[in-house]
């Protein structure tokens, strides 16, 4: 029996892209196939709920040390690993399911929690940290990330023989997912059974997403650096200063290790490349991730279309003829600024002809607010066509995009844009104002065109989820997806998907000086040239009736199963688990 072990901190809650790789693989054809057993392990992060809610709503509780369940067969041996590590553990099983499929899995989940943890185990651990890979832990004694990942090591691993995963003729494979799951990956190479294999799954790559962010010149600067440097064998500590005070990229670079590392984009493996010499020599695998690969009727299209037109015209008095969406996180990385310039230079061409629209993004950077604060403030001051800087409308993220949204609607006559800054997409949750049958499919059916302009995007889901549907899709180069895309057409034009080029410099060319010295000034005019071209493209690829409509919603199909999770884990994922798994020796770590 093969058993793979994600180690993850979106084991039971889903909070942002883990969660809808984990929803999107677990429940994919090949995957549920193939003959293996799945066990989702992460911190335990409240202890206050009931026991029928520790593993969320959709989840069955078979042990709870926490709760004194210990019926359950696996119940005894897992007291063993909770007395000898001196944690708590929540053992038992959780529903994940397929909103565009229908498929559903119910996958093994082991929540530990290590709040208070035996730390003479966790000073042994982190002494085996320094001599096996020379993390030296009493850097990032002050970050309670770091403490709470590498405390969930040794228990993790010590569960998972109790479960019977390890040993015998079992095979277990570790897939750590981003820095979080490390520590466990890492304890898993020094286990004395050396019977655990290891894979990283990199979606991101910490340092460089920090680089990226707190540079002037963004992506502009930091990819054009990274194309130059490592064929000069200049890394980033090199260009960039040491980033080794950073505790994420400690960990991170200690992936080289691992058996295999699954990279979710072709920009991120230059990027771990990048990180230093020895991963010259690491076994890195490009493993995208997938998107909804979903069929829909053209009426189904029209009628999630006609909700988002009839939601704008009872927030703004006018029905569009277009919806425009960006549904994100409110971020630095994401570039909402990009959506904006991008509409200033679409706005007159709009006019010219005569059309109109509107562009609703979803995006938040806190918590889902309570229904009733939604209801007080639609009440009081019209949200979420106005907002203001008070609790519980805007964060200072949220603020600092809302004052281009103001410049930008005071401005425009043909185009508007409704920030919706609510996680979710309901009437229950975004106000009484949405029509009372909307759903979170509508936003992704009922869009004329995604944006999806983010400065560091290791892959971007959500910035194709409209493409089934025939959406047209605005990702920017570095997004990951566009090597999925340009794989799936072979380097060809997609009439669903524009690329924003923002890397492709007008002007002399520079050496690493040059891209390092670029300002913000010099950005904010080469952004603005890029955005014509784009108002341009998009003008040009807007349908202007139903059988245009027809052909995107064809076209976006076709290549959305193309870059299924049925096709990621049948091609990708398992692939490189079989790989590793095929192997007599286990690979030796030195530091």
């Amino acid at each position: 029996m093969r058993t793979i072990a994600h180690v993850t901190h979106e084991a039971v809650h889903k909070v942002g892209g883990i969660g809808a790789v984990l929803e999107g693989l677990l429940t994919s054809a090949p995957y549920q196939a193939a003959e293996q057993r799945t066990i989702l392990i992460g911190p335990l992060f409240v202890t206050e709920d009931g026991a029928k809610g520790r593993l969320g709503p959709d989840g069955e509780v078979l042990y709870s040390s926490i709760d004194h369940l210990p019926a359950h067969p696996v119940g005894e041996a897992l007291d063993r690993v909770r007395r000898e590590f001196h944690v708590q553990m929540v053992y038992g099983h959780r529903r994940f399911s397929n909103p565009h499929t229908g498929a559903t899995v119910s996958p093994e989940i082991l929540l530990i929690d290590v709040a208070r943890m035996d730390l003479t185990k966790v000073n042994q651990f982190k002494a085996g940290l320094w001599h096996a890979f020379g993390i030296d832990s009493t850097r990032y004694e002050s970050s309670w990330e770091y403490d709470l990942y590498v405390k969930l090591g040794p228990p993790a691993i010590a569960a998972l023989h109790a479960l019977g995963a390890v040993g015998g003729n079992n095979e277990c494979v570790i897939l750590a997912h981003e820095f979080m799951g490390m520590p466990t990956a890492l304890a898993a190479i020094m286990d004395p059974s050396r019977a655990l294999r290891t894979v990283f799954h990199a979606h991101e790559v910490s340092a460089m997403r920090r680089i990226v962010e707190n540079h002037p010149g963004h992506d502009v600067s930091f990819y054009n650096v990274l194309s130059t440097a490592i064929e000069r064998e200049r890394y980033v500590s090199d260009v960039f200063g040491s980033q080794d005070g950073y505790y994420r990229h400690a960990l991170v670079s200690a992936s080289r290790h691992c058996d295999k590392i699954f990279a979710v984009g072709d920009e991120v493996v230059k990027e771990l490349r990048f990180i230093g010499a020895p991963f010259a020599r690491a076994a890195i695998d490009t493993a995208y991730n997938g998107i909804p690969s979903q069929q829909i009727s053209l009426a189904e299209k029209r009628a999630s279309h006609e909700r988002m037109k009839a939601y704008a015209q009872t927030l703004l008095g006018d029905r569009p003829d277009y919806i425009f969406t960006h549904v994100t996180r409110t971020a630095p990385s994401k570039g909402l600024w990009r959506d904006l310039r991008v509409l200033e230079r679409l706005e007159p061409l709009f006019r010219a002809r005569g059309k109109t629209a509107v562009m609703f993004v979803l995006s938040t950077e806190v918590p889902a607010r309570r229904p009733q604060d939604v209801l007080s403030m639609e009440r009081w001051w019209r949200w979420p066509v106005a907002h203001r800087e008070v609790d519980p409308d805007l964060s200072h993220g949220e603020a600092l995009f809302y004052q281009g949204v103001q410049e930008f609607n005071a401005r425009a006559r043909a185009i508007k844009v409704v920030f919706v800054n609510q996680f979710g997409w309901s009437q229950a949750v975004c106000g009484s104002r949405m029509p009372a049958n909307m759903d979170m499919l509508d936003i992704r059916r009922g869009t004329d065109l995604e944006f999806g302009q983010s400065i560091y995007e290791p892959f971007g889901i959500a910035q194709l989820e409209p493409l089934t549907y025939g959406g047209i899709c605005v990702p920017s180069n570095v997004c990951g997806c566009v090597g999925f895309v340009e794989e799936a057409t072979a380097g060809g034009d997609h009439p669903n998907v524009i690329i924003a080029d923002y890397c492709h410099f007008d002007g002399q060319p520079r050496d690493e000086a040059g891209w390092l010295s670029i300002t913000r000034e010099e950005r904010d005019a080469h952004e603005g040239r890029v955005a014509e071209r784009i108002a341009a493209e998009i003008m040009q690829r807007l349908p202007d009736n139903e059988q245009q409509v027809e052909q995107l919603m064809t076209s976006g199909y076709e290549l959305a199963r193309q870059m299924s999770w049925d096709v990621v884990a049948e091609q990708y994922v398992l692939p490189g688990i079989e790989s590793i798994c095929r192997r007599k020796g286990l690979k030796v770590h030195a530091a």
